[in-house]
């Protein structure tokens, strides 16, 4: 009689199967529509191949295109087919890494670089590939056979060495193309059925401007076609939106080669971040914040104690000042911890709650920047909380709350959450690491947020939560992250007197919830299409003159608006009224009011939206209190 094994499925009921089953079969036990669908299976918490045999007692689920999870190995395998296309059509290119990512996947080929029309022919020999449906295959090689298998690839033996440390090196093969990687896959290349290769562009290998340029293919890729459809669709209507497109249309933001990566905010731009920034130091008077200011340079000295020098050089723009070494700092942390232990701290004021609005640089390599949302200089709603251990789910239940009061209650914005573990390259105690995990795991389950895990993604200090948006077009952004830091208060001895009289190691929060105010610009302004709500807006009313006669009653009500904190402003050219309100129309003006001699006689305005939807005559007075109303239920 073969060996039983219990599974345990994702609705708690348990099923009895003969040690040895394949996940496939245990998903087909489940139903023949999840089996048909199934991308990867899930056991135990690890992701594993269809294909792998269950031998123990376990807690089991089958992760669709649908899921996340199901998202990245299908895309991931989608990289490979990729791979395997350039290889049949370019069989001298050379390939190095290619991981999923949000919204698709990307592989970086040592090859001279590529021309559009050369997408085709991949996006073709992908297709040909997926119909051919050859089974995904996981196979353990020796270091010796690996290293036989790529010798004509050094980027791939590079891994091997860093791979290898004694063990196996682990590869899939796919018809005659085999790679290194860890996996799992899709089961096979049949399940790949809509494929579009999106762009090109070039990248350093491991990211090191000191070595080779490599060519970069991105993709995306589905499992039917209608999906591919709606995906073009969406892809449109992103393009519509770009930030970069309107940003420049609405003169919000610009950029210049002679400062790459660093935004200039027009007046227009300024307007929405300083809107947001007393947004949110309005809301930091409520919660017993303190902000400070802190300076943008430090010496190695203190990235040294920090464990940045250590763990995020290469992400920092370095200075010589006074024959030393410097840095422009990349985060606030360090120097929150400086003033923390500027004098003796008693457990009686905490906690303590550092906010720092000062501005922040990483050195993001020159690909990768990209309108607002990829940056080099930049500035965040960055917060550093000391506390006692006791006082830590107490914070981290306000923060929680902090964030569902800005997404939630005031941008609308739906939200998830992933939860960040422990990193290969981490620093600190394992056990403290645990606590500071389970802490944040309890924090999420009591406020009922739904999370995923990310293993091995958190800070080399501390596990964090990152909080995912989901914008008006479908697409998530990870903005808030909330980090448990038990390590650099301990590094940099970040004490306070306890109800003992003896020292004790401050436990520290990092967090920013909208992040960096470039990005979640960016963001907000591909949500609204421009179109942003009245509180926000930088121009909220516009009032057009009929003629030159009724250019002093425009100006007197404008100046009314004004003293009442409205942002209006006239347009009293020589043009016609329709030229004028569809300049307005363009310009994303929220109300347009024409004053002309009948609304003059009668003290009224008549007003129409951006959206041409027309109101009618409104006493000027009245439309005021309107609109103070309107941003009052808006922003309060």
């Amino acid at each position: 009689m073969p060996k039983k094994i219990i599974i345990t499925l994702p609705d708690g009921s348990k099923k009895q199967f003969p040690s040895g089953i394949t996940a496939m079969k245990v998903a087909e036990a489940i139903g023949r529509r999840l089996a048909a669908d199934a991308v990867v299976a899930e056991v135990d918490g690890v992701l594993v191949d269809l294909s792998s045999a269950l031998t123990k007692d376990s807690a089991f689920k089958v992760h669709t295109f649908d899921s996340a999870q199901g998202k990245q190995v299908f895309w991931h395998s989608a990289a490979h087919l990729l791979a395997q296309a350039v290889l049949r059509l370019y069989p001298k290119s050379r390939l190095t890494i290619g991981p999923a990512i949000e919204g698709g996947f990307y592989y970086d080929i040592a090859h001279d670089p590529f021309h559009p029309d050369d997408l085709k022919k991949i996006e073709g020999e992908m297709h040909k590939i997926a119909v051919e449906n050859h089974q995904v295959k996981r196979t353990e090689l020796s270091v010796a056979e690996a290293k036989k298998l790529f010798r004509d690839n050094k980027y791939k033996l590079e891994i091997i060495d860093e791979e290898a440390k004694g063990k196996s090196i682990t590869a899939y093969r796919q018809g005659e193309f085999v790679d290194l990687c860890r996996g799992p896959h899709a089961p096979s290349t049949g399940s790949i059925k809509a494929i579009k290769l999106t762009k090109l562009s070039s990248a350093y290998w491991r990211g090191n401007q000191k070595n080779d340029e490599l060519q970069r293919i991105y993709g995306v890729a589905f499992p039917d076609r209608k999906m591919l459809n709606d995906y073009n669709k969406q892809l449109e209507l992103a393009e519509k939106n770009d930030h970069r497109r309107l940003g420049k249309q609405l003169e919000l933001f610009m950029f210049h080669d002679w400062s790459p990566g660093s935004p200039f905010f027009l007046p227009k731009g300024t307007v929405i971040y300083n809107l947001l920034l007393d947004f949110i130091r309005s809301e930091y008077w409520k919660r017993s914040y303190q902000e400070v200011i802190t300076p943008q340079m430090f010496n190695k000295e203190l990235w040294e104690q920090s464990g940045h020098w250590q763990h995020y050089r290469e992400n920092m723009f370095l200075l010589k000042v006074d024959d030393a070494d410097f840095s422009l700092k990349p985060m606030n942390c360090p120097s929150h911890v400086l003033i923390f232990n500027s004098r003796a701290r008693s457990y009686k004021e905490l906690p303590i709650r550092y906010a720092d609005f000062c501005y922040l640089h990483r050195n993001e390599l020159r690909g990768v920047l990209g309108g607002l949302t990829r940056v080099r200089k930049f500035s965040q709603d960055d917060s550093h909380i000391f506390c006692t251990p006791e006082q830590i789910m107490a914070e981290l239940n306000a923060l929680i709350e902090f964030t569902k009061f800005i997404f939630t209650d005031t941008f609308q914005f739906p939200f998830t959450a992933k939860l960040s573990t422990k990193p290969e390259k981490s620093m600190g105690d394992k056990k403290l690491w645990d606590e500071a995990e389970a802490a944040l795991e309890k924090v999420l389950k009591q406020n009922k947020i739904k999370y995923e895990i990310k293993p091995g993604e958190g800070a080399f200090y501390g596990p964090k939560i990152d909080i995912d948006v989901k914008d008006a077009l479908g697409r998530e952004h990870q903005l808030a992250t909330i980090q448990l830091d038990f390590q650099m208060p301990s590094r940099m001895g970040a004490e306070y007197e306890g109800k003992d009289g003896r020292k004790h190691t401050a436990v520290m929060l990092h967090r920013a919830l909208i992040g960096s105010f470039e990005r979640f610009i960016g963001l907000l302004i591909e949500h609204y299409g421009g179109k942003f709500p009245l509180w926000l807006s930088p121009v909220q009313v516009r009032i057009l003159s009929v003629s030159d006669r009724f250019n002093s009653y425009a100006e007197k009500i404008a100046a009314s608006y004004k003293d009442n904190g409205i942002r209006a402003e006239t347009d009293t050219r020589a043009e016609s009224i329709p030229y004028k309100v569809r300049e307005a129309e363009i310009a994303k003006v929220n109300y347009i009011l024409v004053a002309g001699e009948r609304e003059q006689k009668a003290g009224t305005v008549t007003v129409r939206t951006r959206d041409n939807k027309i109101l009618g005559a409104v006493k000027a007075d009245a439309f005021l209190q309107q609109l103070k109303k309107e941003i009052a239920h808006q922003r309060f």
